[in-house]
């Protein structure tokens, strides 16, 4: 038996729309998050941290990795890099920029102040890598429009510093307007508060995520179950949409940086 690895063909009307990834040092998944725009149907756009232009693009991603090796705290020496202020910028701008952190890069939006709270060490105090399923609990986001209410899906977890953590207030808050964007189901891996897995700005366009959507978006090289159950030959693709949700959000009324 030879595994079917063909991917559905892209919409085509998603090809003009440009999704910057932006490579920190330590970074260690911008190409994964590229291709994964590439296979929704966009395109992408390599940005590097200490430039000060985000070259036109229609949204941003910070993808996974150990920014300055986590030096001080993850995500916490990034925040500071001279893109960032233009990603802040554009995020907080009328035209409401779709920006997506990923793991290391919810740490970098988190300690930008794009999204409260905090992650720090795992309660386990060790890393932890396994699929991971989460249910989407906001489907109201520039990064979650595809899926439904309560759907789940499973996805990569890779991280070291991946608790999330906020204050009690905080924490009502989220809960209260909805802005917990995912949250763990079955296991959580972490010891954050309320199983939350990621989670949302007040305006919908900036989403943090400790999981790796970008990992589960090509047949075969994904993980071995999905959000309905198993599949073989690591057939996971339950991250792709994601990608498409942003790529979709941009087509239907986005506007560039």
């Amino acid at each position: 038996m030879v595994a079917d690895l063909s991917s559905p063909s892209p919409d085509g009307t998603l090809v003009d729309v440009r999704v910057g990834i932006v490579t920190f040092p330590g970074t260690l998944d911008d190409r994964d998050a590229a291709r994964a725009i590439d296979i929704a149907g966009g395109t992408s756009v390599p940005l590097w941290y200490a430039d000060d232009d985000l070259q036109g693009v229609d949204a941003v991603i910070l993808p996974g990795g150990f920014s300055y090796g986590d030096y001080l705290r993850a995500g916490a020496i990034s925040r500071f890099a001279p893109l960032m202020s233009r990603i802040v910028d554009a995020a907080n701008s009328d035209a409401a920029m779709p920006v997506l952190g990923i793991c290391n890069g919810f740490q970098i939006l988190t300690e930008a102040h794009l999204l409260p709270g905090s992650m720090i060490r795992n309660d386990h105090l060790k890393f932890v890598c396994r699929d991971q399923r989460l249910r989407v609990e906001n489907t109201e986001t520039a990064w979650t429009a595809e899926y439904t209410a309560g759907q789940e899906i499973v996805v990569p977890l890779k991280n070291n510093d991946g608790q999330y953590v906020c204050d009690q207030a905080t924490l009502d808050m989220l809960e209260a307007e909805g802005r917990v964007a995912f949250r763990y189901v079955g296991h959580n891996p972490n010891g954050s508060l309320n199983d939350i897995a990621g989670v949302t700005n007040a305006r919908g366009n900036v989403v943090g995520l400790m999981p790796h959507p970008e990992h589960a978006v090509e047949p075969g090289f994904g993980p071995d179950s999905t959000g309905q159950g198993p599949v073989t030959m690591g057939d996971g693709t339950d991250g792709l949409d994601i990608f498409i949700s942003a790529l979709k959000t941009v087509v239907n009324g986005g506007t560039r940086a």
